[in-house]
């Protein structure tokens, strides 16, 4: 058995799907999967996926066991150093304010800002955790 080596999804929890459907695809430039109206809509990122749940509907009974979450929550994006700049000038263009700016103790830099369902999210450097700005497998 092979050990654990990446994250498949990752589920954030929106009250709006429209909304966070015009954030993540039209603001971030992620690529629609799937959606469901009133339950979810779906984005790919790579060879992973970030899950968009109406909180209210994910926690009835479907084919999957019920879940959800109150309250915001956070996801990191990794973006090589090179970018990041850029990317915060994009968010500002779109109207995003940036939270907060960090320099971190292993180097590398990320900010926050946050959705329209007011999950954090951040955009980081690989170099925050001692990881290299890219990954077997990943576009350069």
């Amino acid at each position: 058995m092979h050990p654990l080596d990446r994250v498949l999804e990752t589920v954030l929890y929106v009250d709006d799907l429209a909304a966070a459907e015009r954030f993540y695809g039209e603001v971030l430039g992620l690529d629609l999967d799937s959606r469901k109206p009133g339950l979810f809509c779906f984005f790919r990122i790579g060879s992973n996926m970030l899950l968009l749940f109406n909180p209210q509907a994910s926690q009835r009974g479907r084919e999957v066991p019920a879940h959800g979450a109150t309250g915001a929550g956070h996801v990191c994006f990794a973006v090589p150093e090179s970018e990041l700049d850029a990317w915060k000038r994009r968010l500002e263009a779109h109207g995003v304010a940036i939270e907060h700016e960090q320099a971190w103790p292993r180097g590398g830099r990320s900010f926050y800002f946050r959705d329209p369902a007011n999950n954090s999210l951040e955009l980081a450097t690989p170099r925050i955790w001692g990881l290299p700005e890219t990954v077997s497998g990943d576009p350069a």
